[in-house]
């Protein structure tokens, strides 16, 4: 019998399927100097591409550097961040639980995840799972839920229901990053398994995607990887891989070009791959189907300039180009810029990927190689985009020169530093608790594991925030006061506006007094003039001061007839006249009034 070696077969299958980068087809003539003009005119550093044409892989090359530090090439099996052309993966592991009649595409999301609420409680009644891979959910972006933060999966999912939405239900294209982590907590929840470990068995695997991932953690040790990138005070410098494993479903996955090349003969063959049929076709066509449409507009308008539409379907974004139907999708993470895209009638799909934060230039290299192969007339689609995208440059910059032209000079807080510091949550529930601490004679501001930021006054109350992760920029902060001058409030540009945590109450005894002397002072206690009711009660060996609709006051010792009334935001005492060893008289002082009180006699 003939012996055939495992390790052999792949070897030939290898060189079938991953053409060698000296054998690949290029697209067309003079292609690699165009895409090494077009990633200096773009500030790439780096970028690998993959062509698949007729379930083959005609092309797959690396270009530039995988970091500036080191100056190491990139090559067509570098590991970059592919951000949201994940979504797609998220769809199909769905679609497989649709194929195995575990769900369908219009169930309720409410029949799977049970406890899934929203602002909106009929939209969280009627919304689909359809619905969560459409972006029509009617919420705005709500990013810093997962971005930078230290929640859970099941809780940023929890924390959806204080959302307010930003239109009707269904009624706009919205992109959402947290509907596609509830579908992935749907996956999880139906398969028993975490959605990486079936991204991992029922995708990775079939389709041997050997390197690919669904987390940072992942590129540890490992040496083919390239480092994010941004330009920061018009440099581009190297910055650190950002963890998103908290919203992974929505973009987690890292791979290189030869690994989503196979992704994409996966979808050109409508969910076969070698002969094996991995999703059905009916899936695959549900992703390609229209859903919501996107306006021709703002940046939608800039990224897709020649399209008569653009929809969005599940995973993928829908547009015509040059008379034929496009179907990809990019994906940003910080220092990361990635584009899958498909045309199915011609068998086409590609993939490229970048080291370079919010790069349109796959946008860019993606219609270059479709004209090629389409044979449509030669544009410079680099250098059209890129002049395109200097008007909102030239914006931005006016807008940063507004801002320093709009500086009042020569204010100053109203209170000390130390007055602004303290602990402020939100009171909406959404975002939790922010801190600011006086270090050192400047104030920082700490919220969640990954914002921490410089403040420096700026005018009025309005203070500067510079944050230390420098690919977060600026923002600003202003301070409210209460109606005692005291600072309450603190608006955070681009996130919310935090109240300041009431202080914990200081209930701590001057005097130790036993149960029975404690228990003498209880019952009730009037005045005419005001009119006042005050209740004295004892629970958990403590005594409790309670007034008609408030909560109750914990009474702290000063001495054996005199105490403190804790948990107020101003100085308050209760002291009890005792004569003959029963309560003749409560006096009762705060904020320089002295109110006397009788015993009220039980009826």
């Amino acid at each position: 019998m003939l012996r055939i070696s495992y390790r052999g077969v792949i070897a030939v299958l290898t060189i079938l399927l991953f053409p060698a980068p000296g054998s690949a087809q290029v697209p067309f003539r003079g292609f690699d100097e165009y895409v090494e003009q077009a990633m200096e005119t773009w500030k790439v550093p780096g970028m690998a591409i993959a062509i698949v044409r007729d379930d083959s892989v005609v092309f797959a090359r690396g270009y530039g550097v995988r970091t500036l530090e080191t100056s190491d090439d990139v090559n067509e099996r570098t590991l970059f961040a592919i951000g949201s052309s994940s979504k797609a993966f998220t769809v199909a592991t769905v679609g497989m639980l649709v194929d195995a009649k575990q769900a369908s595409w219009d169930d309720p999301v409410t029949r799977h995840l049970p406890g899934f609420e929203m602002y909106d409680q009929y939209a969280a009644q009627e919304m689909t799972i359809r619905d969560l891979l459409s972006h029509r959910s009617g919420l705005a972006r709500g990013d810093l839920l997962w971005y930078g933060s230290d929640l859970g999966r099941d809780e940023i999912v929890r924390r959806i229901r204080f959302l307010e939405p930003s239109w009707s239900f269904r009624s706009s294209f919205g992109y959402q990053n947290l509907m596609y982590l509830a579908a992935g907590q749907i996956v999880a929840r139906l398969s028993g398994a975490s959605w990486d470990d079936v991204v991992h068995q029922r995708i990775f695997e079939p389709l041997g995607m050997t390197a690919s991932n669904t987390s940072v953690d992942s590129l540890v040790g490992q040496q083919n990887v390239a480092t994010p990138h941004a330009e920061i005070d018009d440099t581009v410098r190297a910055i650190t891989w950002r963890n998103i494993d908290n919203v992974a479903p929505a973009g987690s996955i890292n791979s290189n070009v030869i690994d989503v090349a196979q992704w994409v003969r996966l979808h050109l063959n409508d969910g076969e791959y070698g002969g094996e049929r991995i999703l059905s076709s009916a899936v695959v066509a549900e992703m390609q189907k229209p859903n919501t449409i996107v306006p021709q507009s703002g940046v939608w308008q800039r990224l897709f300039p020649e399209a008569n539409f653009t929809t969005y379907g599940m995973g993928w974004f829908l547009q015509d180009h040059r008379g034929e139907k496009v179907v990809q999708h990019g994906g940003n993470i910080d220092g990361m810029s990635a584009l899958v895209a498909m045309i199915p009638s011609e068998n086409l799909g590609l993939v490229i990927l970048t080291n370079m934060n919010g790069s349109m230039l796959p946008t860019a290299l993606m219609y270059r190689i479709f004209d090629a192969y389409l044979g449509a007339p030669e544009k410079d689609w680099s250098a059209d985009l890129y002049e395109m995208m200097q008007p909102l440059i030239e914006q931005q910059k006016e807008q940063e020169q507004k801002v320093e032209e709009e500086r009042v000079p020569d204010t100053s807080p109203s209170h000390a530093l130390e007055d602004y510091a303290g602990i402020y949550v939100d009171p909406d529930s959404l975002y939790g608790e922010a801190e600011l601490l006086d270090e050192g004679g400047h104030l920082v501001l700490r919220y969640g594991p990954s914002f921490v930021g410089d403040l420096s006054h700026w005018h009025y109350e309005t203070f500067r925030i510079t944050w230390r992760d420098s690919l977060l920029g600026k923002s600003f902060v202003t301070f409210a006061a209460d109606h005692e001058g005291k600072i309450d409030e603190a608006r955070v540009e681009n996130l919310t506006t935090f109240e300041r945590k009431p202080e914990t109450a200081d209930t701590t005894d001057a005097v130790a007094l036993t149960e029975a002397e404690l228990r003498r002072f209880v019952g009730r206690y009037s005045a005419d003039a005001p009119p006042i009711d005050l209740a004295i009660e004892f629970l958990d060996g403590r005594l409790q001061a309670v007034l008609p609709g408030q909560p109750a006051y914990t009474l702290a010792s000063i001495t054996a007839t005199s105490f403190r009334v804790t948990g107020v935001p101003f100085e308050a005492t209760v002291e009890f006249v005792v004569e003959d060893g029963r309560v003749s008289m409560v006096v009762l002082k705060q904020q320089g009034y002295t109110f006397e009180l009788s015993p009220v006699e039980p009826e």
